[in-house]
């Protein structure tokens, strides 16, 4: 198991007060090397499928796929060619990792007190054990050093995934998705525990680019011919048994906002005809999707997967961005988000049933203590997510935690994922999570609020039990 690196304060994110911080540090102590329970996130099965695959260079591992850091560098002007990342039409883009890294650390500065900067400061500290700070002169040697350990057998993947103690990993994968790399994993014999899980957006949301397309590849890999409403639901439903025999445990699904409300059959039959013609209104589609949320709980109840919603972002945000490099760059914005009416008609329907479990994620924290908790705290199907995204940092945990726990219930959240595309950040989320938990957990019982033991267990909910429970992984 990697060992934190002296380098890095004990102490760091407890309160400056010495009894608050005592308390937090007794406590974090109890769960630091607990193994790490990781529900949801975006790691792609591949880098596990092969024992021989690698993380690539620095820059792939820390830069190039980072969605966090190439925002922030082309807010500051930095071109994204000089990033390595190349225009859609052909235009150069750098391809000397060297160089890309070497921009990188001289702008790294950036990411000061921000969770990208925490993070990546981490990994350098605690996975490769690196005591210099990056910056523009300590670069190459720090990049040498990096690539260096990379190339070591103790850096594939699977070793780290190992060292990092990682109890489960749930993958995000499109419902089309033929789990090629998961069966990949399990025939390879090696034990580490990759679990997929269904997510239907290119599907469901009528909307997105290609799905025609994507309608098509559905009815190859589900064997069904879809070509109206009834046929599209029973693909989908193949699709989940499929998953699930994968070891899926829950869905995912990505909405603008969480709108729901049920179409009657020959008004679902209508759309989705009219999607297949290539002549879909946006007013149709967002009705398409809100119908399909709630067909979507239906089918949670059946088959047993836990359902995520994660609504509130506005993606690809900059249309001459996205014409110049694409799509899924780090454009995308929160907006303002409403959930008490929005989801009325799937929880009028459902949300009584305790065979479901919705989980609900936001970017608009002014939803915490309005609609949230409250949400939460009624229906016996609804547990809260962590701080998602833009809020996955410490302000926004001490910020979720203050919001939401006294009208929710602890115990009616579920506890942390981290929801990362990068590999190597998950012992440093984790991390962070842990002790951001265990300052708000002391800050209680300095307070009198709740008694040490309870919080003695509190903490151990919070670090591994809650996701567990949530996610049916017991």
């Amino acid at each position: 198991m990697i060992q934190p690196n002296h380098q890095l304060s004990p102490d760091r994110y407890f309160d400056p007060d010495p009894t608050v911080r005592r308390i937090a540090r007794e406590l974090y102590e109890t769960v630091a090397t607990l193994p790490l329970v990781c529900p949801h996130g975006h790691v792609d099965p591949r880098l596990l499928a092969d024992e021989d695959a690698t993380l690539g260079s620095p820059a792939d591992l820390f830069i190039l796929p980072d969605h966090y850091v190439l925002r922030m560098l082309y807010s500051q002007g930095i071109a994204m060619e000089a990033m390595g990342i190349a225009p859609l039409d052909g235009g150069l883009a750098e391809t000397d990792h060297r160089k890309i890294w070497q921009l990188f650390a001289d702008h790294f500065y950036l990411f000061r007190a921000t969770p990208t900067g925490l993070w990546i400061n981490d990994e350098l500290q605690t996975i490769f054990g690196l005591t210099e700070p990056l910056n523009g002169k300590t670069a190459q040697p720090i990049y040498d050093q990096i690539a260096d350990r990379l190339a070591a057998p103790e850096f594939r993947p699977r070793r780290l995934f190992e060292q990092f103690n990682v109890e489960v990993l749930c993958t995000t994968d499109a419902a089309t998705d033929t789990l090629a790399h998961h069966q990949a994993i399990h025939a390879s014999g090696w034990d580490g525990n990759i679990l997929p899980t269904f997510r239907p957006d290119n599907l469901i949301n009528l909307d997105s680019a290609n799905w025609a397309q994507n309608i098509a590849t559905l009815g190859d890999v589900s064997g069904i011919d879809v070509h109206n409403y009834v046929s599209f639901v029973q693909a989908l439903e193949q699709r989940r048994a499929f998953f699930k025999q994968m070891g899926a445990v829950a869905t995912d699904h990505g909405a603008q906002t969480p709108y729901t409300g049920e179409l009657a059959p020959q008004a679902a039959e209508t759309i989705f005809q009219q999607a297949l013609s290539g002549a879909i209104s946006a007013d149709d589609a967002a009705r398409f999707t809100g119908h399909m949320l709630i067909e979507m709980a239906r089918m949670s109840i059946e088959d047993g997967l836990v359902m995520q919603l994660h609504p509130g972002s506005l993606r690809n945000h900059n249309a001459r961005f996205i014409t110049r490099f694409g799509r899924d760059r780090g454009d995308d914005i929160p907006v303002q988000t409403e959930y008490t009416r929005n989801l009325q008609p799937l929880l009028s329907k459902y949300g009584n049933d305790p065979r479901l479990t919705l989980i609900l994620f936001t970017l608009d924290e002014t939803t915490y203590s309005r609609e949230l908790a409250p949400l939460a705290g009624h229906y016996p199907s609804l547990k809260l997510g962590p701080p998602w995204w833009f809020f996955d940092s410490y302000n926004g945990m001490q910020r979720f935690f203050e919001g939401v726990m006294e009208t929710a219930g602890l115990y009616n959240t579920a506890g942390f994922n981290d929801d990362t595309r990068a590999f190597a950040s998950i012992p440093a989320r984790h991390d962070l999570w842990r002790r951001a938990s265990a300052n708000w957990l002391a800050g209680l019982v300095a307070r009198h609020i709740v008694r040490a033991e309870d919080a003695g267990e509190m903490i151990l909910d919070l670090a591994y039990r809650l996701p567990k429970r949530a996610y049916r992984l017991e």
